[in-house]
């Protein structure tokens, strides 16, 4: 008796569920990923083997380069605090506009002078050379040491928690330069604080 043969279907697979699937992810992934801010000032940090990455909230970082500082604080509503607490140090009333773009800067270094000019600039414009000139870190005028001085007490009005301090200096600065930062630290007793390093192969 001759056997039935079963006549054979392609197998068909709907991939309209995967493709509308793949299609929400990315759109999560683009609208919930941060772009990263541009640096005004590009360090060539010295080399290490010591893994640890940089906290990405209740920290602030020192960037040190040609002579120059620049400082960043991290959380955008510790930014809008630590630069209203900035305007009533030296009696600067800063709109609501200016506190939110002041909010999504990252790296920046300009007097207190120029602080309003800078926060109305184009976000092209900030980056042009010659705009910023670095933090005032002169004994007599020590814009720096305020910085750092209420950036902490905003992390700590907004977040509860400590501000650490990140000090990413260029591998080819000269060392009164980083020495002037660690005193203005050290003057206000904090005496720990990150190096930021590229990461080196360990050797066996």
């Amino acid at each position: 008796m001759p056997r039935i043969k079963v006549k054979r279907t392609s197998t068909v697979t709907d991939m309209t569920a995967m493709c509308d699937v793949a299609a929400l992810l990315l759109t999560f992934f683009i609208l919930t990923a941060t772009a990263k801010q541009p640096e005004p000032l590009a360090v060539s940090t010295p080399s290490s083997t010591y893994e640890f990455k940089v906290p990405a909230e209740n920290n602030a970082t020192l960037t040190i380069g040609q002579g120059k500082v620049f400082f960043e604080v991290a959380g955008q509503k510790v930014r809008a605090r630590t630069l209203e607490l900035i305007g009533e140090q030296y009696n600067i009333k800063f709109t609501p506009d200016e506190v939110n773009r002041f909010s999504v800067i990252g790296t920046f270094g300009v007097p207190v002078a120029d602080l309003k000019k800078f926060i109305n600039m184009p976000g092209g414009d900030r980056m042009k050379p010659g705009i910023q000139t670095g933090i005032p870190t002169d004994s007599t005028d020590n814009q720096l040491n305020n910085w750092v001085l209420l950036a902490r007490k905003a992390t700590a009005e907004v977040n509860q928690q400590p501000m650490r301090v990140s000090i990413k200096g260029d591998s080819k600065e000269e060392y009164p330069v980083i020495k002037k930062i660690v005193d203005v630290l050290q003057k206000q007793k904090v005496n720990k604080f990150l190096l930021v390093t590229n990461a080196e192969a360990r050797r066996k």
